[in-house]
């Protein structure tokens, strides 16, 4: 399921830089462009915890 694009534009990451989040469809995440973090989406909902949050690069071998 797409994101909304007016959502895309007003989401940011939820660490204090607040940096904006790159969409990825075809793997269901967001990608912070600051500190790499990847944020799940659960269907169709990002899912924008620190805690649950990955590395960009881990899990990707």
């Amino acid at each position: 399921m797409p994101l909304d694009a007016t959502l895309l534009e007003v989401l940011a990451c939820p660490d204090t830089h607040h940096a904006p989040l790159e969409y990825d469809a075809r793997a269901q995440t967001l990608t912070c462009q600051e500190c790499r973090r990847v944020f799940r989406i659960d269907n169709g909902i990002p899912v924008l915890l620190l805690d649950e949050a990955r590395m960009a690069g881990e899990g990707d071998r």
